[in-house]
């Protein structure tokens, strides 16, 4: 673990944190002093992992930027043990929709394309609510090669822009889209919308079964 926050390429990256596969975040989040719960509220860090992550890798928090020019991005899913075996416990958030940038700009020049592209996705085992511990058991950085993938996605995003110049930016919902969808985080946030990952696309990228 680096002592001082420093930029790294992302291929350093991954194969620093695949060393970490097995390891159990909860216990190197205490040890890091990374915050799971907070003190006086009690809540939960809903990030605990992702700093985690970077805590060890010695980095600061969003996207870093490395010697060589290099954008990349940490983001953490977690998979929960169910009777059929380990699945992914929900969509990952991309990025924010920006609903005039959409319109005007096309999929391989758009904010979406570059994060997909800058992703390292790390996925840990989540026990329940207490967070009592949580392994780190996949790591993979994805580049967008599959043709058939990539117009899929492509489809999806055309459709966003295309219900975004038609019917208008609050019809975006979770209900569209094969592998990207563009909805709200919740209720409190109802004036916003953000590009995710359903969980098909996040096992392609993790190479889940």
């Amino acid at each position: 673990m680096s002592n001082t926050l420093r930029p790294i390429p992302r291929a350093e990256a991954v194969k620093s944190i695949r060393g970490l596969i097995g390891t159990d975040l909860r216990k190197l989040a205490e040890e890091l002093d990374v915050t799971v719960f907070h003190k006086e509220s009690g809540k939960l860090n809903k990030g605990w992992a992702g700093h985690t992550v970077e805590a060890f890798l010695g980095i600061q928090h969003n996207s870093i930027q490395a010697p060589n020019g290099e954008y990349w991005e940490l983001k953490v899913v977690p998979l929960k043990q169910t009777k059929s075996g380990i699945v992914l416990k929900e969509t990952m958030a991309i990025t924010s929709v920006n609903a005039e940038k959409v319109v005007a700009t096309d999929f391989g020049n758009s904010d979406l394309f570059h994060k997909l592209q800058s992703m390292i996705v790390c996925a840990r085992v989540f026990v329940d609510k207490s967070e009592p511990e949580s392994k780190l058991v996949k790591v993979a950085s994805y580049d967008l090669f599959d043709p058939a993938l990539v117009s899929a996605i492509i489809e999806d995003y055309e459709l966003i822009r295309s219900i975004i110049r038609e019917k208008g930016f609050n019809a975006l919902s979770g209900r569209y889209g094969q592998y990207i969808q563009a909805r709200t985080k919740g209720v409190k946030n109802s004036t916003t919308r953000s590009f995710y990952a359903r969980k098909n696309l996040l096992r392609i990228i993790l190479g889940i079964d």
